[in-house]
């Protein structure tokens, strides 16, 4: 079997791997690119006939693992999209998302290129793209091994990152009979909120693991909730406002699960915490809707509706949004996007940003490139929304509440293999990788490797 990587190789972002059989043509996950010359690269003609593709397995519902789904199916893929409920429930909302937010940008900037004699562009895809995408997923269990085709079979078990995440095994003959190759998916952390912890995998011949932190090791959760709390409490007594870039997907459900155990517990008193994030409302009403992938403690206290928990409130109206800009201080305004590239946290950062009452706190991962990393490594001066602004406001990352496994997690989920696989370190930036390489050199004896875009090995 051909194993080719085109996407999420030396970046975290745009996974995609493709595998060509005897008498079957898979992909797994069909990512979008964020960052620096994504437009292009987003526009980039597929490797390969999307009509030739038989089936598409998605492990989990991030941008980066299925973004590109209504363009691919837009071009001719007509097959299964393979994926646990969860995740096809949310990536419907993320898709949806993501083509009004292209129709709108491209609306905007076809209107301003008309106005200069510049050329128009197209969207990568729009709603009806997605209208067409949704009738091609068949929802499947965590644990039960099914057939795709003769001589291939799969299997999702729980990856403990977000809502319905997986990590794909698949079997499937070869010359020498059946052989395995394992798709870690996002590997979440022990004790992420919310969902239960990741499932080990204990056989493989082939593997591709993520190495988003490759070369860092996370502050305990303990550690993070009570750096959380002082930013807060400190932050308030200043008289200003906590911003939090966050994922509307994950992260977000992620801290009211935890903010909300906060004032139960006597740590924080009623406070008032905005969720400016239209998404972020959607996929919260679509976690409450699924407990059965909660872990025991949040099927207790997800209830962000229950009498004694903070005080959250939803803003469904772009007015509503403004309107936060007008409170100069104790709120909480969580918004997305998580990198601060898109989305209204980029308004929050225009009017808080220059303040130093305020503090802005990440809670995620932040890509190179992206305005938020700017921020975390020390900006003094940054552009928002076409505007210089001075960065004055407490700028805190708190590693704790990361969905992703750190270093040793990462090894360790390895280290359960009963024999040695040949291993494909993917999903990270090129260094993380490339050191993530070496610390798992130094541990076991497995063949590594780091591939690079449109790298291609018989497995």
């Amino acid at each position: 079997m051909k194993l080719q990587f085109l996407g999420g190789v030396r970046t975290v972002t745009g996974s995609c791997y493709y595998l060509e059989g005897r008498n079957f043509r898979v992909l797994v996950e069909c990512g979008m690119f964020q960052g620096p010359d994504a437009e292009a690269v987003n526009k980039r003609p597929f490797p390969f006939d999307p009509a030739s593709i038989d089936c598409l397995f998605l492990t989990h519902s991030h941008l980066d693992h299925v973004g590109l789904v209504p363009r691919l199916v837009k071009e001719g893929f007509k097959g299964k999209i393979i994926a646990t409920s969860g995740t096809a429930d949310i990536a419907e909302l993320i898709l949806y998302d993501s083509a009004h937010i292209q129709e709108s940008d491209t609306e905007w900037h076809n209107r301003k290129a008309m106005r200069s004699g510049l050329g128009v562009k197209e969207p990568l895809y729009l709603p009806p793209d997605v209208d067409r995408v949704l009738p091609l997923f068949e929802r499947k269990q965590y644990g039960k091994i099914e057939q795709l085709c003769e001589g291939v079979r799969f299997r999702f078990v729980n990856a403990g990152h977000i809502l319905g995440s997986s990590t794909l095994e698949l079997w499937y003959q070869d010359g020498e009979g059946e052989k395995k190759i394992v798709f870690s998916g996002d590997i979440g952390k022990k004790d992420n909120p919310i969902v239960n912890d990741p499932v080990f995998v204990e056989e493989t011949d082939y593997l591709t693991i993520e190495s988003t932190y490759g070369n860092r090791k996370h502050k305990s959760m303990g550690e993070s909730i009570d750096e959380l709390v002082n930013i807060i409490k400190t932050t308030f007594k200043r008289g200003g406002n906590v911003i939090i870039p966050s994922f509307a997907l994950g992260r977000t459900q992620d801290l009211l699960l935890i903010l909300n155990k906060l004032v139960k517990e006597g740590r924080l008193f009623k406070i008032n915490v905005y969720i400016d994030s239209p998404l972020g409302e959607r996929i919260t009403r679509v976690y409450t809707a699924h407990p059965e992938y909660f872990d025991e403690e949040a099927r207790k206290l997800f209830n962000i509706e229950s009498r004694d928990a903070l005080r959250i409130h939803f803003t469904r109206k772009t007015e509503d949004s403004m309107a936060l800009n007008r409170i100069r201080k104790e709120a909480i305004i969580i918004s997305s996007s998580g990198m601060c590239e898109g989305g209204r946290v980029r308004h929050h950062l225009k009017h808080n940003l220059w303040r130093k009452e305020c503090s802005i706190v990440f809670v995620g991962f932040q890509a190179e490139g992206t305005l938020g990393r700017q921020i975390v490594d020390g900006a003094k001066t940054v552009e928002v929304l076409g505007e210089n602004i001075v960065v004055r406001a407490g700028i805190h990352t708190l590693g704790g509440f990361s969905a992703h496994a750190d270093q040793n997690e990462l090894l360790d989920w390895l280290s359960c293999f009963r024999r040695s696989p040949e291993v494909f370190i993917v999903h990270g930036e090129e260094q993380a990788s490339l050191d993530f390489q070496e610390a798992l050199k130094k541990r076991f004896s497995y063949v590594t490797r780091v591939p690079r875009v449109g790298d291609t090995f018989d497995i």
